[in-house]
């Protein structure tokens, strides 16, 4: 007997109808997207593994623990991206985008991989939506890119959700604070879990992101990064604050937050939903001010969100919130002998040709079989040809809501329909 595979664990097929709800995501994310004036960016699903070692940040989880690394043919090491910045990044530089005048605004859908324990909402193979904005440095841009996100919730439905806000620093004022923090945390070293004693040597900021309790409860009194800002720190994010609080966008400041990626500077945000439980982050973003020179750019700044998928429909079903299905019912075009069967595909292609969603039987079915079959396509209309219908050259047309029927000559069907 042939063996029989199975999806690897941590991924998922998304099959329909389910599939119709992901498209409800993905649609009400663009149109959000293109209202704040962004485009479409997609970028390879494997780059050089020294882009997100060197973008991400050698220290991270993402990088030392949950990377899908590869050799490929040629010798090179390549990674699945575990995110989505990195290669848009590469991208901006690659193509020499970086302009004075203009900002780069893109937005984005598209799988990440990451080697983790799969849990409620996360995946091994996940899918995100973000947005990516290259050459504004002012808190302005920060404000804009936070409303896209929070709209993009709104119009979904979604409630109860949280918006968590801090500011990293820039490179002036970080290295006081990194000081005072790790002075902080020796006194306690010997009580941290073994990663976050080797994170005080290589970046001890992100001690801040452990998800021990026991860590988390020991660095609870450290130094945040806000009290070491400097003035320019001060002032970014303070007017970011009041613009956020003039377009009435409430937020909880989060002085500890800081992300799981080295690259963010200043401002860094999350938006958090309780009812995900322990992992109840939907996404989270920043300004990463310095990524574009790291990555052999011009110096630009840069801002940007990446938001789970998998995570946005968690949470809908949480809240009890309805994902429309396809709003295109369509028409079944039903036919009851061999050449009514011709003439039924032929008739399904012209209102097809109308931009109009039609289907045919494959199963030489009955007329009973073939409408039960246009009520589990949920389809709106019934067309039916048989024997009759084609010596008169009218089809039976049937409002499968109501149930009444009008004839219908065969070749003004579809422009009935598209009427009606």
């Amino acid at each position: 007997m042939a063996k029989s595979y199975q999806a690897p664990r941590g991924t998922q097929d998304i099959l329909p109808p389910v599939s119709d709800r992901w498209h409800h995501l993905e649609s009400t994310f663009r149109k959000v997207c293109e209202r704040y004036g962004y485009q479409e960016v997609r970028t390879p699903v494997f780059e050089e593994s020294g882009l997100f070692a060197r973008g991400i940040g050698d220290a991270t989880d993402i990088v030392s623990k949950e990377m899908y690394v590869f050799e490929d043919r040629g010798g090179r090491s390549m990674a699945l991206r575990p995110e989505g910045t990195a290669g848009i990044v590469r991208a901006f530089v690659e193509h020499k985008l970086a302009g004075e005048k203009s900002a780069w605004k893109v937005f984005y859908f598209m799988s990440i991989f990451r080697y983790e324990r799969p849990q409620a909402g996360r995946y091994r193979q996940a899918h995100q939506v973000g947005v990516e904005c290259f050459g504004p440095t002012g808190p302005d841009a920060d404000a804009e890119v936070i409303a896209l996100n929070m709209a993009w919730y709104r119009e979904l439905g979604i409630r109860g959700h949280e918006l968590r806000l801090n500011s990293l620093g820039c490179p002036v004022c970080r290295p006081s604070h990194r000081q005072a923090l790790s002075e902080a945390l020796s006194e306690v070293r010997g009580d941290l879990c073994p990663t976050c004693q080797g994170r005080m040597e290589t970046n001890p900021l992100r001690v801040f992101d452990c998800k021990s309790a026991e860590c988390q409860a020991l660095v609870a009194s450290a130094p945040s990064t806000v009290d070491y800002l400097c003035a320019e720190c001060q002032s970014h994010f303070a007017r970011l604050r009041d613009l956020l609080e003039a377009m009435e966008l409430p937020y909880e400041l989060a002085p500890r937050l800081v992300r799981g990626l080295d690259y963010y500077t200043r401002t860094a945000w999350e938006v958090k939903y309780s009812g995900l439980g322990a992992q109840d982050a939907l996404c989270g973003g920043g300004r990463y001010d310095g990524l574009v020179e790291e990555l052999g750019g011009p110096a630009t700044p840069g801002i940007g969100f990446a938001a789970g998928i998998e995570r946005a429909l968690y949470a809908l079903e949480q809240g009890g919130i309805e994902i429309p299905g396809r709003s295109a019912r369509g028409t079944l075009v039903i036919g009851l002998d061999e050449e009514s069967r011709r003439r039924a595909l032929l008739l399904a292609e012209s209102i097809r040709g109308h931009g109009l969603r039609a289907e045919t039987d494959y199963f030489d079915r009955g007329l009973k079989a073939q409408m039960k079959q246009a009520d589990r396509l949920g389809a709106r209309w019934a067309v039916i040809l048989g024997e009759d219908e084609l010596k008169t050259g009218r089809a039976v047309v049937r409002d499968l809501e109501s149930g009444d029927q009008s004839e219908v000559p065969i070749d003004d069907v579809p422009g009935w329909l598209d009427r009606a």
